[in-house]
């Protein structure tokens, strides 16, 4: 009597190169090709219609492991599974699995590629990747980052919190925000463990508590004057971009972007665009009238190209420009950002201006009620009031500017 199972040999197996389908028994078949390939299959019925399930090619599965796959398929019928949609359900699993398992290191690397076009800041892009390198990558770069938890993120930040509180702190966002976008793309589910309220700020103790804000320093506005007398005495862009920054209370990257068509001579204003602006929004700059003295002085002797303050290569002047020009007149612990402090101040404390008039020409955004009643941009009155700056920063006319800006405070 023929065996009814395993009919097949593993010699004949290996020698047969006939085209056709030879059985091995309950649903086993071994089938060759016309061109000499072999594969195992196994043939079962499903639903009331015959089925046909890959086994794997012979150079791969023996007949012992065919046997043994076909094995565990008729044990899955017995238990009123389908075999095929089994291991297609086995199949996609292993690669959601394998989807959502990327680290916490290649999801640094996607958040930054995702989001880095929108970082106007060279300096901000490139601070961003260095803290995640130096401080979390060699602690947890190479774990999943579905698995990063509290103690993950406590581990990162617990060394240097004391120490480096503003890289601590920075740091701590830019995991929540990776962590927040891993997320949203299922690479991770659940709470964020970077998250400050409520959570983390229950195992560190508050930035505020451990490190004072060290703001930028700023020269007394009582020493401007002499200050503008002896940068006067200097030539070149450098010097004529930190004195037109002085004088239209701007920040670094303002000045050194600008370009001739943000310039309006007619109506006196510069007209700064919303990219770059830290707020994002466009900023009409009144311009003084010393301040239009340079930008002509800069469009005769500059050199024909787009930038107002050029620099030794056809762009901008570099961003370090106006700070090294202060350390060589023997300022060191000046920053260029502190002038718009020193402004502040002397519009606080010798003006009768409505401080929403001094924080407009510094671009502050105004919030709150305040915001929803203050439409206008008050351009005339911060006209009027960076004039006034202009002429206290000019010594000779230092005694009679108090005057005048008080009185056109009143009468503004």
């Amino acid at each position: 009597m023929a065996r009814s199972i395993y009919r097949l040999s593993a010699a004949f197996v290996s020698k047969a190169t006939k085209p056709g389908t030879y059985s091995d028994g309950a649903g086993l078949i071994l089938r060759v090709a016309p061109g000499g390939s072999k594969q195992w299959q196994l043939r079962y019925r499903w639903g009331g219609k015959e089925r046909y399930m890959g086994l794997g090619g012979v150079h791969t599965v023996s007949l012992a492991n065919a046997r043994e796959a076909a094995r565990g398929a008729r044990q899955l019928l017995l238990e009123g599974l389908d075999p095929i949609g089994h291991r297609r359900k086995a199949r996609q699993a292993a690669l959601s699995d394998q989807i959502h398992a990327i680290t916490f290191r290649d999801a640094c690397e996607q958040y930054i590629a995702a989001h880095e076009s929108s970082w106007r800041n060279p300096k901000h892009r490139k601070q961003w990747r260095s803290t995640l390198e130096r401080y979390a990558w060699p602690l947890i770069g190479d774990l999943p980052v579905r698995d990063i938890n509290t103690a993950s993120v406590h581990r990162v930040l617990e060394p240097i919190w004391l120490t480096k509180t503003e890289t601590a702190s920075r740091l701590r966002g830019r995991i929540e925000n990776i962590l927040d976008w891993a997320t949203v793309r299922e690479y991770r589910d659940g709470e964020n463990p970077a998250r400050w309220r409520g959570h983390l700020q229950s195992l560190l103790p508050a930035r505020s508590k451990v490190q004072r804000v060290k703001h930028h320093v700023a020269l007394p506005y009582t020493e401007i004057g002499l200050f503008i007398t002896e940068l006067l005495e200097r030539s070149g862009a450098a010097a004529r971009a930190l004195e037109f920054t002085i004088l239209t209370a701007a920040r670094t990257g303002e000045t050194l972007g600008t370009t001739w068509n943000e310039i309006d001579f007619e109506r006196g204003v510069w007209t700064v665009p919303a990219d770059r602006m830290k707020a994002e929004k466009e900023h009409v700059v009144p311009i003084p009238e010393r301040a239009q003295e340079i930008l002509k002085e800069m469009r005769d002797f500059g050199d024909g190209g787009d930038f107002v303050f050029p620099g030794s290569h056809g762009g901008p002047l570099s961003n370090m420009a106006m700070l090294q020009l202060i350390k060589r007149m023997g300022r060191k612990g000046i920053t260029v950002h502190g002038f718009r402090s020193c402004f502040r101040d002397w519009a606080g404390d010798c003006t009768t201006y409505p401080r929403e008039v001094a924080e407009g020409c510094l671009a502050h955004t105004i919030k709150g009620v305040e915001a929803a009643y203050r439409r206008s941009d008050a351009l005339e009155k911060r006209r009027r009031l960076l004039q006034a700056w202009a002429s206290y920063c000019n010594v000779s006319e230092q005694e009679t500017s108090q005057v005048v800006q008080i009185g056109e405070a009143l009468n503004g």
